[in-house]
C-alpha cells in the first residue's frame, strides 16, 4: 500500500512539473524581438533594411516596425518574404517612440528577408532609426 501511495505522489509531482515547465516555455516563445535595424537619413528617399540571423531567427508569426529619434512618414513599405510573395503596406506617419500595427506573416510562419521603405523624416530632424520587430 505504501508503494502505491509513494508512486502516486512521485507521478503527481512529475506531471505537475511538466505542465508548469511546458506552460512557461509556451509563453516565453511569443515575444517581440529585433530582426534588424537601420538609421535613416533625411537626405535619402528610401532604404532597405535586411534581417539578421539564421533561417529560424527569420521565421516569424507577425512583423511590425518601430521608430526612434524622429517622426517618419512611411510612404511605401514592402515586406520581402523568402517563401511567399512580397507584401506592400500603406503605413502613414509613425511618431518617434511608436510602432506600426502588427502585420501577420503569410501562412503559419513566414521568413522575412528584408523591408524596403520609401519615407520622409518629419520635423527637420537629420536621422531616425527604424527597427524591424518580429513575433516568434
Amino acid at each position: 500500500m505504501n508503494i502505491k501511495i509513494h508512486n502516486l505522489t512521485v507521478f503527481s509531482i512529475v506531471a505537475a512539473s511538466a505542465i508548469l515547465l511546458g506552460a512557461g516555455a509556451a509563453r516565453a516563445a511569443d515575444q517581440w524581438f529585433v530582426m534588424g535595424q537601420q538609421t535613416l537619413n533625411a537626405t535619402d528617399p528610401s532604404a532597405e533594411i535586411k534581417t539578421e540571423g539564421g533561417r529560424f531567427k527569420k521565421d516569424v508569426k507577425q512583423v511590425r516596425l518601430a521608430v526612434e529619434g524622429a517622426d517618419v512618414q512611411m510612404i511605401k513599405v514592402v515586406l520581402g518574404w523568402d517563401n511567399r510573395a512580397d507584401d506592400t503596406l500603406a503605413v502613414g506617419t509613425v511618431k518617434a517612440g511608436g510602432m506600426t500595427a502588427p502585420k501577420d506573416a503569410p501562412g503559419r510562419k513566414g521568413r522575412l528577408k528584408s523591408v524596403k521603405l520609401q519615407y520622409k523624416i518629419l520635423g527637420n530632424k537629420p536621422t531616425a532609426t527604424v527597427k524591424i520587430m518580429g513575433l516568434d
